[in-house]
């Protein structure tokens, strides 16, 4: 039985984690069983509820490559950046790139605030901020008809509540396959209230 190319490059992804994780600490140790299980699936159903959509890819606030490294693989199709303040975790998602060949992705190694306007069309970001602080990131970077995917643990409806004080926007829910109480949030049409 052959596995495809894709099954390949996220077995050596979770190699190099494994490998990079005692020094950098790139997911929590506690979670680093379950790399494949957890992390690795739950940006997997991004890569599915998003395989018909076209157009630049940002991952913001990337940490560790979740869901940012996942899209690259799924999706070589798309050009996508990975933004990511930290130095050490930039240069393993860099050697990640360049490990598995993932030439349409590329790291930016900044703040997300300080990084220039990116206009894209897709913004995706996992355990990266509240919803509130979380939309100010998405609206300086998503183009006007962009879509924001952010995964949201289980205080999801809390958090969107809380946005909505200062934010008008679209959401679609997708209630995620491996949490039954989180959900990954398609979002549009931001715009301050």
């Amino acid at each position: 039985m052959s596995v495809s190319r894709e099954t390949e490059r996220l077995a050596t992804y979770a190699e190099l984690l494994r490998k990079w994780n005692p020094a950098i600490n790139l997911i929590a140790p506690s979670t680093l069983d379950q790399i494949e299980t957890r992390h690795i699936a739950d940006s997997l159903q991004l890569a599915e509820i998003t395989r018909n959509v076209s157009g630049n890819w940002v991952d913001l606030g990337s940490g560790g490559g979740f869901p940012g490294i996942v899209m690259a693989i799924m999706r070589p199709d798309l050009d996508l950046t990975l933004v990511e303040s930290d130095q050490r975790k930039a240069a393993f998602l860099r050697n990640v790139v360049r490990e598995l060949a993932l030439p349409r992705a590329q790291v930016i190694c900044k703040r997300i605030e300080a990084v220039d306007r990116l206009d894209a069309a897709n913004i995706s970001a996992r355990a990266l901020a509240p919803l509130p602080l979380l939309m100010a990131y998405v609206d300086r970077h998503l183009s006007a008809s962009g879509t924001a995917w952010l995964m949201k643990g289980r205080n999801w409806q809390d958090e969107v509540a809380q946005a909505r004080t200062d934010w008008k926007f679209e959401l679609k829910p997708h209630q995620s396959a491996t949490d039954p109480d989180a959900a990954i949030l398609e979002i549009t049409e931001i715009r301050h209230a």
